[in-house]
Parts: structure tokens; sequence; C-alpha cells
């Protein structure tokens, strides 16, 4: 059965419908010989011969869920070319291709799903169906009331407001420091480290803790796990599109 070409590489595991655009429009993907470039391009696994960089494309892959608790000092990428370590390292013993759903920066701990299941990776991705992340942030000095407000609100970030966020003051710390916690529905690129320095209170550390229904402190940095079935079906069903003006579903795991 023809499929569009960014569907049949993302359930090959060989990359995100993102990503696997990128391959097609930068020409590294032949059908029957023929570089392809065109977004729209159909073809049939089963029929033709696909390839990505000379290597052919094999039927989808056993599809895996697989949350991380990243360290501080990773990024979130299967190769870097500055040679800094990747998240793919501390997955030793997995050998299928999979990818991270969304990006954590450099120097942000917490939750990543890693799958190679790109229906579900799109979908997650998507801004209009809203996924839910909540992060723990230690930031400088102690927010009022005013700058809590103002977060919840939406912060212009290039041009655009951010979205309205969930906002606590857990607590203050000591060294005039306090932490935030701070659920967003879109991910922009360093929001809550830019967030929080527009009204004046820079991030010193963060982590992220949930992603949709999925919450684990259990995990260890570097460690990870294999998602359950009831796990899985609870991202689909946080993932799925929502009626304009509902309000997110938040359904919470372990």
């Amino acid at each position: 059965m023809q499929a569009r070409l960014q569907k049949i590489l993302s359930q090959a595991g060989v990359a995100s419908r993102r990503a696997a655009e990128k391959l097609i429009a930068d020409g590294r993907v032949t059908v029957n010989g023929v570089t392809v470039r065109e977004m729209g391009t159909k073809a049939d696994p089963a029929l033709d011969d696909i390839r990505v960089d000379g290597r052919r494309v094999k039927g989808p892959e056993r599809h895996r869920y697989i949350l991380l608790n990243k360290p501080a000092g990773y990024v979130t990428t299967r190769s870097d070319p500055q040679r800094r370590p990747t998240v793919i390292d501390l997955l030793r013993g997995v050998r299928e291709y999979v990818y991270p759903v969304g990006r954590l920066d450099y120097d942000t701990e917490g939750l990543l799903l890693l799958t190679n299941d790109g229906d579900l990776a799109a979908r997650l991705t998507h801004p209009r169906h809203g996924v839910e992340r909540t992060y723990e942030a230690r930031v400088a000095g102690i927010p009022d009331e005013d700058d809590l407000e103002r977060l919840r609100r939406g912060i212009p970030l290039d041009g655009r407001r951010t979205l309205p966020a969930d906002v606590v003051l857990v607590y203050p710390r000591r060294g005039g420091e306090s932490v935030l916690r701070l659920t967003i529905r879109e991910g922009r690129k360093r929001q809550v480290r830019r967030m929080c320095e527009a009204v004046g209170h820079p991030v010193r550390a963060l982590r992220r803790v949930r992603i949709g229904p999925l919450e684990d402190r259990t995990i260890e940095p570097g460690q990870w796990r294999e998602l359950t079935a009831q796990e899985v079906a609870a991202l689909r069903r946080a993932s799925r599109p929502r009626p304009a003006g509902a309000s997110p579903r938040v359904e919470r795991s372990r």
C-alpha cells in the first residue's frame, strides 16, 4: 500500500516525520534509484526500493517507548558535531533506532521520551495538541505575585506571547533563590528559561518532571525504563486533538 515517504521513514524507525522531511529535502532519499525531494511523493514499502544515504529502508521495527531521566551535560540528539555526549549514549542495550521526542537543553535535566513510533512522536510535538510539560526551576530571587501572574498570562517571545501556563511558587530557598513549578503547553526554544528571565528571575537549574501523563521520580539521572502499555495508551489519549476551547486532559502515571 502506498504512503507518503516521510510516513514510511517514520514507521520504519529511520527518523521522526519532521526529520524525515529534512532527509527528503536534502536529497538523501531515493526511490527505485531516483532521488526524491518532493514532500508529497508516495511509495509502497513492499514493492519499491527505498533508501536513505544508500541504505535500504526495512519494514517497521518493533516499537520502543523509553522514558529517560536525562542528566545535565548531554545533548538531546542522536549525534553531535561537537562530539558532546548525547542521550543515545545512555541507552545501552537498545538496538532499535529510537530518537528523542522534543528536546531538553544541554544544561537541563529530567524526563525525556525516546521512541521509534513516528506517529506518536509527531502528535506529542505538534503545538495544536497542547500536551503538557511540567518543569521545576530553581531561580534567582523570589518572584512576587505580579511576576507569577505575568508568567501565567504569557510572556512575549520573538513577537508572540506564550500560551497561558500554570505557575506555582513551591518554596523559597536560602541564598536568595526559590523553586517554581511551571506547566507549559508548547515547546519553544529555551522557553522556560526565557520566560523566567523576562520577569527578572533567571533560571539557575531546570528539571522536567512530567510529560503529559508521565511522571516518575524513581528513575535516577542517566537511567531509563520502558513505558508500560497503559502509559503508552495514556500518551495516545493525551495527544489526541482537542476541540477548540477544551481544557487540557491531565492523566497521572506513577
